[in-house]
């Protein structure tokens, strides 16, 4: 995905998610309608994760959801698994990717706890 068509104030949401639901319910209580990036049916691209790890601040092993079936499967959890296997994983099996990640200002946080997300208002 181009950087220039990705929403400066953007949700990476999963509906399912009840830490997802109260990160956006209260970006909402506070008047910002974030662009929703539904990474579920819709992944990110490789480059669209760098350009979100750099915001983070983390490297990619912090956004990954170790608990998932995929996570296990993949043998996600070698050490020696280089930025790019796991961006990799990631893109092809986004449910690995950590949600809701918020991103405002030029800047971006995992809401967990959904808290987080005003961190950065």
């Amino acid at each position: 995905m181009n950087d220039a068509h990705i929403a400066p104030t953007r949700l990476y949401h999963n509906p399912r998610c009840s830490k997802s639901r109260g990160a956006l319910e209260l970006l909402r209580e506070r008047g910002l309608e974030p662009a929703i990036v539904a990474y579920l049916e819709s992944p990110p691209d490789a480059a669209e994760l760098r350009a979100l790890l750099k915001l983070l601040g983390v490297q990619a092993r912090a956004l990954l959801r170790s608990g998932e079936d995929e996570y296990a499967a993949l043998g996600l959890d070698e050490a020696s698994l280089d930025e790019a296997a796991l961006i990799a994983a990631m893109v092809a099996h986004p449910r690995l990717i950590e949600r809701p990640v918020f991103v405002h200002g030029g800047r971006a946080v995992i809401g967990r706890p959904p808290e987080r997300v005003l961190e950065l208002l």
